[in-house]
């Protein structure tokens, strides 16, 4: 059965079908609520037709018109085994709804006879398969217009697991489906926003909620299709994950800025306790190494607040403290009752006011000295900030014989900005370096575009696993992340050129609003730093003029 992929070993293989139909307000789909039944958390819910595959389902391929496995399997990066997945689709909606994909010899759509209930009750009671229900009635099975949609396997931790692959085609025209009464109890044609509506009361699954929101993009059966046949290969399986909030369970999608740090947490998925959302003064334990707690000073430029991190060595009881945060009572005392043990240093990646004013009184409460370089210019920043010793780049500071700290001079943001590098965890404490969800302002004079790319660039040499940043969950695939802040900026400075060049000259006000349309009106006051930024830098590349008075003036280089 299905040579071409593997289910993870406690996942069944399956397929689902989104058949599809043009109504009078446009697309429908049509849906089935299943049976009520004890202990099935499949019970109630509203799903698309769908089930297991079968051992007999590929037996049927000889019987299919539009496709063979090679072709469909080659077209979805695999090596081979959709076809069958794909007939199991068509059997189970033939089962659960009565309608079968079916043409003739001479690929003419079927019409329903008598015979098909007959077979359908024999299918659903394993007691023939679709390859014989072929032959004795006559039919091929009309794949010419049915494409691949999406793949998704439940969630680790769940006590029926599916790996399922979506499938899509347009409903035949000449049938009306009827629900079987057994697995599917009701069966509804419905726009996909009006599936959606809470009004409904539908219990709809994440893969389904998803799926709906993706149908309704589209006006037309034709035009859904016309998406499908888009799809670049291979398609991606999408796995949710068990999880948490104040409130209690829940499942997120890969996604939700949490799904790398809940699968980090709690990788076979049994526990289901990590959290999705950063709650202030709630302890967080990472590693053994790293324990987060964040500030309670969420906002538009703190996004869910100022992550501070513990850092050190459990066997060694010595540990440091990057960004003690605001100076404020109440994160000091959810620091002092966090820390794991003694705490010897406390560190600022950098001297902005949600980073680094309480480091004075952190130092104070654990007897710890401060590291930390002094900012060169007021603006925004701490200048209070009085560290004991100001790190050079590349020092290593060490914890304890096994545990150590790399100081990484990343300037940009924030000219005296350090990311700091656990090196045995390949774990990069980015300050504002790197945010999750969001990009940095780059704030002259202080801030300076051009370096910022550079120590963007710089840090793809350093071996990273994880980033932990200063607002936000824990990112993964820290390269890929680092690539994609450096391709948006250079696109972003691809935009302010064509901008200038088109005006020739212009000011900083007249360029905003089409440098950032992408962007909200509510954020161009900060945007409009980071074009300053920008323009600097084209300056300093001798591409720009500044004509003061925020014009300038393009020089064609």
């Amino acid at each position: 059965m299905n040579q071409g992929y593997t289910a993870p070993p406690d996942a069944r293989l399956s397929a689902s079908l989104l058949l599809l139909r043009d109504g009078r307000a446009g697309l429908e789909v049509l849906l089935l609520r299943r049976a009520e039944r004890e202990r099935d958390w499949l019970s109630g819910a509203t799903v698309f037709p769908g089930g297991v595959l079968e051992a007999d389902d590929r037996e049927a391929e000889r019987y299919v018109l539009g496709a063979t496995d090679a072709a469909l399997s080659a077209r979805y990066g695999l090596p081979g085994g959709i076809l069958e997945l794909a007939l199991a689709a068509v059997r189970e909606s033939f089962e659960e709804i009565g309608l079968l994909l079916a043409c003739d010899e001479s690929g003419c759509s079927a019409a329903p006879t008598p015979a098909w209930d007959e077979w359908r009750q024999r299918l659903q009671r394993r007691e023939a398969t679709l390859a014989e229900a072929c032959q004795a009635l006559g039919l091929r099975l009309d794949l010419r217009r049915f494409f691949a949609w999406s793949h998704w396997l439940t969630p680790p931790g769940t006590s029926r697991r599916f790996d399922t692959r979506f499938f899509v085609t347009a409903a035949p025209a000449s049938q009306v489906a009827q629900a079987d009464q057994g697995e599917a109890v009701e069966l509804m044609w419905l726009p996909p926003d009006a599936a959606l509506d809470p009004q409904r009361g539908f219990k709809l699954f994440p893969v389904t909620r998803r799926t709906l929101r993706q149908l309704s993009a589209y006006g037309s059966v034709e035009e859904a299709l016309a998406a499908a046949t888009r799809l670049a290969a291979p398609i991606p399986r999408v796995m949710p994950r068990h999880a948490r909030t104040r409130q209690g369970p829940t499942i997120i999608l890969p996604d939700h800025l949490a799904y790398a740090e809940v699968c980090k947490l709690d990788p076979d998925g049994l526990a289901h306790d990590a959290l999705t959302e950063l709650v202030a003064g709630q302890p967080v334990r990472l590693s053994p190494r790293v324990l987060r707690v964040t500030a309670p000073n969420p906002g538009v430029m703190t996004g869910p607040g100022t992550n501070s991190y513990f850092v050190g060595d459990p066997d060694a009881d010595s540990w440091a403290l990057i960004d003690p945060g605001p100076a404020d009572p109440v994160h000091l005392q959810a620091l002092r009752a966090a820390a794991p043990g003694r705490v010897r240093w406390v560190l600022a990646t950098h001297t902005h006011r949600d980073h680094s004013p309480g480091a004075a009184a952190a130092a104070q409460a654990f007897g710890a000295i401060v590291l930390g370089r002094r900012p060169a210019h007021e603006r925004g920043q701490d200048t209070e900030f009085a560290p004991t010793r100001e790190p050079v780049h590349g020092e290593r500071l060490l914890l304890s014989a096994r545990t150590s700290l790399r100081a990484i001079h990343t300037p940009g943001h924030a000219s005296n900005h350090l990311c700091w590098l656990l090196e045995q965890e390949r774990l990069l404490f980015t300050g504002d370096h790197v945010m999750q969800g969001s990009t940095v302002v780059i704030d002259p004079p202080d801030g300076d575009m051009a370096a910022y790319l550079r120590s963007l660039q710089a840090l793809l040499d350093e071996d990273l696993q994880w980033l932990a940043p200063g607002h936000g969950f824990l990112v993964a695939e820290p390269h890929a992340v680092l690539r994609a802040l450096i391709e948006h900026r250079l696109r972003r400075e691809a935009k302010v050129v064509e901008a200038l060049r088109a005006r020739g000259e212009a000011s900083l006000d007249e360029m905003l609003p089409e440098v950032y349309a992408d962007a909200p009106p509510r954020i161009h006051p900060v945007a409009r730093r980071s074009l300053l930024a920008h323009l600097l830098k084209l300056r300093d590349e001798g591409r720009a003029e500044d004509l003061g008075e925020d014009r300038w003036r393009w020089l064609g280089a």
